[in-house]
């Protein structure tokens, strides 16, 4: 659940292993948690419930486990809080990262994810340092293979309903939105029965930087160590993979 390249994350998706999966559905479960603990657990109602659910189908966890997620979170006896934290910082050559956590204790979190920084080359930084680097985007990413839809319509219905930019490919289509219409256009798209590989509000980097196979392995493992922990949801960064 990181960075930004359509093909590499489709390819990531059908590769992953059982392992990485479960990791990652665990953080889901979070988040549903969290939605569902802010506006209720009827999606109907609850739109940040509705985006987190989309999200989880692009990640592919089956429709059971969403609903049990959702199920365990409106019965949830624990008194633990969460609050959405921002980490800054930089990796290798000065590449700009930014780390988005769920925690329910931020001295962990902070401790966890300073950890990770200075064993893999780079340092944290303070609130601001690279964010004016990004750009919050909705991104809706197709795989072709998924429908027979032409390329024309696809755009006429993301762009009707409030897309900013329409992207394709030979193997993907790529929809952009600005995050308050995120919803809408992601909502009229599934109401046509197109399946999105991701679908999620990013950060977006406005430029990139090329590193050399070293610092492009220090940073591999940098974004290896955040992704491991438990309270990282996501991690950005402008490397030009």
């Amino acid at each position: 659940m990181s960075g930004h390249s359509k093909w590499h994350n489709i390819q990531a998706k059908k590769s992953k292993t059982d392992a990485a999966r479960g990791k990652v559905f665990t953080k889901l479960g979070r988040e549903i948690l969290v939605a569902v603990k802010a506006g209720g657990p009827d999606p109907a109602g609850n739109s940040k419930l509705k985006d987190v659910i989309a999200k989880c189908k692009a990640n592919n966890m089956p429709n059971d486990t969403i609903k049990n997620a959702i199920k365990k979170a409106s019965g949830e006896g624990s008194n633990k809080v969460y609050e959405d934290i921002v980490y800054e910082g930089y990796g290798p050559n000065g590449v700009a990262v930014i780390v988005e956590a769920n925690t329910d204790n931020r001295n962990r979190t902070a401790a966890d994810v300073r950890h990770a920084f200075d064993k893999s080359g780079g340092n944290l930084g303070t609130s601001g340092c690279v964010a004016y680097m990004f750009s919050k985007k909705g991104i809706i990413v197709i795989d072709r293979s998924t429908t027979d839809m032409s390329e024309d319509d696809l755009m006429m219905i993301a762009l009707d309903n409030g897309a900013e930019d329409f992207k394709a490919d030979d193997e993907c289509f790529e929809v952009t939105t600005e995050p308050g219409d995120f919803s809408k256009v992601r909502e009229a798209l599934e109401a046509e029965g197109l399946e999105f590989v991701e679908a999620e509000v990013q950060q977006i980097p406005s430029t990139t930087v090329e590193l050399d196979d070293a610092n492009a392995e220090k940073l591999q493992r940098l974004i290896d160590r955040l992704e491991d922990l438990d309270d990282v949801m996501n991690v950005y960064h402008n490397w030009d993979e």
